[in-house]
């Protein structure tokens, strides 16, 4: 079959999938049994299909995401432009990358689609792939060989983005003595050792924190939110502050929970405790990661068309995939233009050429990676 990818895009962007991706899955699960394929939805929710070829080969996998932001945005088309929920994150990336998988000579090698439900939210999908298990269609037992690169599908402008930030999120929480507002001297007021604890925040990448990345700069820690206080006459016991971390290599989750703990700590009065714990979530966060610009996928995509290589504006995904293989972000469209925010936006859109654009350099580089 000849893939219309132009048609599978305005279809999918038509389809909901803000509140349960049952129908955009069932869609892309029929097209791949159209083109003759034996997709498999495993247990996480995950899509999944595979080519190989007649030789040995490297490993190629191609991932996306079909579930978007609320609130859907219906499909409008304007000449070359198709806006509405997920034009551009992700489902022009999922049809770029759907006709590289379908439409790519695979000589050598295995050439893997990996569709996850769940990046918006907790990234279940994608934490719980596990290629060791995912074979060939006919036999999802075995498999001859680890991924070997990843491309991910995201809002690229067509550049090549080999690095991203990661993303921590957890709470600060100071314990002081509750006490009657008219004898303060009774208790420890939590709420007034806000004021150092940020000021600690504000100078931990200054002594504590990674130094300034080659591609991604400085990491960035930022409190969010602050809560403290339950009577307008009583002298707080606790106050906890929620803090936003973007992380960059080589720093990991584990190494910035304790450093920061114990930074904050030097802060505070000795009548007081602190600690600092991640906010509860099903997956590990997103960790930072950076691929080197002469790997075999930067490479394959930059001789097959696409545009500069740099980081990528958000977390991603591609962070789980990173520490086991060589790992890009790339597709059609935006996170936002000169004019505001775009993915995730009301404006949200993508214009048709680059979506085909992005189907002929993903096709092009899995050729160069596969043959």
């Amino acid at each position: 079959m000849t893939f219309d990818l132009l048609g599978f895009h305005e279809t999918a962007v038509d389809i909901p999938s803000h509140e349960d991706v049952t129908e955009m899955r069932e869609f892309l699960v029929e097209t791949l049994r159209e083109a003759g394929l034996e997709p498999v939805v495993d247990d996480a929710g995950n899509t999944l299909a595979t080519r190989t070829g007649e030789d040995d080969g490297p490993h190629i996998v191609l991932n996306t995401h079909i579930d978007t932001v609320p609130p859907h945005v219906p499909l409008e088309t304007d000449g070359a432009v198709v806006r509405g929920r997920g034009a551009c994150d992700a489902k022009g990336p999922l049809a770029a990358l759907l006709s590289a998988f379908l439409e790519a000579e695979v000589g050598a090698g295995t050439l893997t689609l990996a569709v996850t439900p769940d990046e918006e939210v907790y990234s279940t999908g994608a934490a719980a792939l596990d290629f060791d298990v995912v074979g060939p269609p006919t036999s999802h037992e075995t498999m001859s060989r680890p991924p070997d690169g990843y491309i991910v599908g995201e809002p690229t402008g067509l550049d090549i983005c080999n690095a991203a930030k990661g993303r921590f999120e957890g709470t600060v929480t100071v314990e002081g003595t509750a006490a009657h507002a008219a004898e303060p001297e009774s208790g420890a007021n939590a709420i007034r050792a806000v004021a150092p604890v940020l000021q600690a925040i504000e100078s931990y990448d200054e002594t504590v924190g990674p130094p300034e990345h080659d591609s991604l700069g400085r990491p960035t820690l930022e409190p969010t939110v602050v809560e403290g206080g339950e009577a307008t006459n009583q002298i707080p016991g606790a106050c906890a502050i929620t803090v936003d971390r973007r992380s960059v290599p080589p720093e990991t989750q584990d190494g910035f929970r304790e450093q920061l703990a114990a930074h904050l700590q030097s802060w505070i009065p000795t009548s007081m405790t602190l600690s600092f714990e991640y906010t509860e979530r099903e997956t590990p966060f997103l960790e930072a990661f950076a691929t080197p610009t002469d790997s075999g996928v930067v490479s394959a995509l930059r001789d097959a068309g696409a545009g500069e290589v740099r980081p990528f504006g958000a977390a991603t995904e591609a962070s789980y995939f990173a520490a086991d293989a060589p790992t890009v972000v790339f597709g059609p469209g935006v996170l936002a233009d000169e004019a505001g925010a775009v993915a995730h936006a009301e404006r949200e859109y993508v214009r048709r050429p680059e979506v085909e654009r992005a189907g002929e350099v993903a096709t092009a580089a899995v050729e160069s990676l596969l043959n």
